[in-house]
């Protein structure tokens, strides 16, 4: 299920998030994952700059995240 769901360049797209932490470090970074509503196209994963020691705080974050935010972060993965 969708987080939020964006329009750009005529094409929807579905937006969930997640928290991912590397193993040499201890700080989540708030990652989005963008699934194109039409099939046959591939899905991008972005990182965002939001990091905590918390996974609930990096969750926290990403309701504040206004859509034009990730918007941009999309265009920059598109480009």
């Amino acid at each position: 299920m969708a987080w939020r769901v964006l329009e750009h360049a005529g094409q929807s797209w579905k937006v969930s998030f997640a928290a991912e932490r590397r193993s040499d470090g201890g700080q989540w970074t708030l990652v989005f994952s963008f699934r194109p509503a039409t099939a046959g196209q591939r899905s991008l994963w972005a990182a965002h700059p939001v990091t905590s020691s918390s996974k609930s705080a990096v969750y926290a974050q990403a309701d504040r995240i206004s859509d034009k935010e990730l918007v941009q972060l999309l265009t920059e993965k598109l480009a």
